[in-house]
């Protein structure tokens, strides 16, 4: 891919455990507690494809922008702890494009580029990759265990499901058709975390080598050519902290990211997104943010 090409990664949304929706915010200003700096929100809600008290909603725990030819433009892919999972299209937000409620704890979504949704769950300890693209209640899916399975990313370059769990970073190789997918793990390519309990993946943006992966204990970035996990990236002795729930960096080279705040409404949630390189904190009044993303439809 042209690094040089423009890419608009200005926005950063958060998943508000506070609110129960997906927030979209212009870091260009400053308080985030301004009406101008709040640029899209979502919730699932009868006017949108879904009911006004949707079953498995209040604890949304992934967002994604993804740009599918499959679905015709751009799409908000989310997933929550209580069981939603959905793409929904963006930036009309106001259709149902696909959804199912699954229990197992849902960590995390990716969207493969046949329109097809990968789940991550941890308690239920798997990653499926379900047959979206085949209509709005499609419900076939492809299985793997994972225990911990707590982030997917999809590798346009290897052509791999990437997958971090409590004890290892893994591809999946994604097979049989886009009515009846198959996942299966890589054996050649399945990583023992330096530390447990991982959490967060997403693509470093500018260099298709490396994935940001985050754990209990720390920050790091893979390299998939040297095979790993490094902590010697620029900004590390401010990025590399524990319990980071959600990371990425814009292409200028800033990295976004959320950690629990003491006193938030959850243990694991804060109010706060800390940006470094260069460094600032944007707040929101009753904020309960779980992860911040880095609002990008590129895969790297």
């Amino acid at each position: 891919m042209d690094n040089t090409t423009y890419i608009d990664d200005r926005l950063i949304a958060v998943t508000d455990q506070g609110s129960r929706r997906i927030l979209v915010f212009d870091p260009a200003g400053k308080d985030w507690n301004a009406s101008e700096a709040l640029k899209w929100s979502w919730a699932p809600n009868a006017s949108n494809g879904f009911t006004d008290e949707p079953q498995g909603w209040g604890l949304p725990s992934d967002v994604k922008l993804r740009k599918n030819a499959a679905l015709g433009g751009e799409s908000m892919i989310v997933c929550d702890s209580y069981g939603l999972a959905a793409i929904v299209p963006y930036p009309a937000g106001n259709a149902r494009q696909w959804s199912q409620t699954i229990p197992g704890n849902l960590h995390a979504v990716e969207l493969l580029p046949d329109g097809n949704l990968a789940i991550a769950a941890s308690t239920g300890g798997w990653v499926r990759l379900y047959a979206s693209s085949q209509g709005p209640d499609a419900a076939q899916h492809a299985h793997c265990d994972l225990p911990g399975a707590h982030g997917v990313l999809w590798d346009p370059e290897e052509r791999v499901l990437w997958a971090v769990g409590d004890e290892w970073l893994v591809a999946l190789r994604v097979g049989g058709t886009a009515s009846e997918p198959e996942l299966a793990e890589d054996a050649e390519r399945k990583f023992r975390l330096p530390t447990l309990w991982g959490h967060d993946l997403y693509p470093v943006y500018g260099d298709p080598d490396k994935l940001w992966v985050t754990t209990n204990t720390a920050v790091y970035q893979f390299s998939k050519s040297a095979q790993a996990f490094l902590t010697t990236y620029t900004g590390a002795d401010e990025i590399n902290r524990a319990h980071v729930k959600g990371i990425g960096n814009r292409r200028s080279g800033q990295v976004a990211l959320t950690a629990p705040r003491k006193g938030g409404l959850y243990a694991w949630t804060t109010d706060t997104v800390h940006t470094y390189h260069p460094n600032a904190s944007f707040s929101l009044e009753g904020g309960a943010f779980y992860k911040a993303r880095i609002w990008s439809a590129e895969y790297q």
